[in-house]
């Protein structure tokens, strides 16, 4: 694929999210007109693997509404956002104002982050829950986390497993309800090109910039990104439970999380790199 290609795409996902902004915002999934939960989004393994944040310059990558980085802020961090569309960034901070935290929003594209965040480094830089399938080159972006990050700083990557990602949801015409592996596991294939006008959640209808284009990344494309860029891999966790029931099938667990009845298979990973 030419990098001519890989703009074109990536333009097209920016207008896909600036579209998709309205839709979130009115959805029961992010629950915005009730009392913000922030935490909700996390796997108690996230907050032990990311240690002390008080104090700490935490930057979130393609932080969309910004609903993960008042965490951060609520923890004590000096928290920055950063994503590629407008509309998200603007609406990211309208809702850190309203719940009285100060967290600072940059919009630009990840690859372009070093120079839209003025060549500041932080101590932890934190991404993931459908991040990285919207990046084509990972090295590339390997490379542009190593530059964010101060000697020593922390990488805390938390991604759907690529192994979910491989599931179909729905089954074809006269096949049952289980879920088989339709799509590819490892990473290096083509863009997928997806048509889709509703999102993940119950909002409403996306009204135009419906066409979005994804890549697959395997556990061990993210990792040897992550070695050739110089980051040491310090922690590797799977977990079978995810933030909200991506299927109906999924069964409710002590944490609150979702999980598929059986077998126990990984949902979502959490990797730890440190430069």
């Amino acid at each position: 694929m030419t990098t001519d290609e890989h703009a074109r795409f990536m333009r097209a996902n920016q207008a896909n999210w600036d579209a998709r902004t309205p839709v979130h915002l009115a959805s029961r999934f992010y629950g915005l007109d009730q009392d913000l939960d922030p935490a909700r989004w996390f796997a108690g393994f996230e907050w032990e693997d990311l240690g002390e944040l008080g104090g700490r310059d935490v930057l979130h990558l393609q932080c969309h509404l910004g609903t993960e980085t008042l965490a951060f802020a609520l923890r004590g961090a000096r928290a920055t956002g950063l994503d590629f569309s407008a509309a998200s960034v603007a609406a990211a901070r309208d809702i850190a104002a309203k719940a009285g935290l100060d967290v600072a929003y940059v919009q630009a594209d990840v690859y372009d982050a070093v120079e839209a965040l003025g060549g500041r480094r932080f101590d932890v830089v934190y991404t993931g829950k459908g991040a990285l399938c919207y990046l084509p080159d990972l090295a590339r972006w390997a490379g542009v986390v190593a530059q964010l990050l101060r000697p020593g700083g922390r990488l805390y990557i938390v991604e759907f497993h690529p192994l979910l990602n491989a599931l179909g949801p729905k089954p074809a015409p006269g096949e049952g309800p289980e879920l088989l592996l339709r799509h590819d596991y490892l990473g290096g294939g083509e863009a997928v090109h997806r048509d889709a006008t509703h999102t993940y959640t119950d909002g409403p209808t996306v009204a135009d910039a419906t066409d979005s284009y994804e890549w697959m990344h395997g556990i061990d494309e993210v990792v040897n990104a992550l070695t050739g860029a110089g980051l040491a891999i310090r922690r590797l966790r799977e977990s079978d439970e995810l933030p909200w029931p991506r299927w109906p099938q999924m069964v409710r667990t002590p944490s609150g999380w979702w999980r598929l009845p059986e077998p126990r298979i990984p949902l979502l990973y959490g990797l730890l790199a440190t430069r």
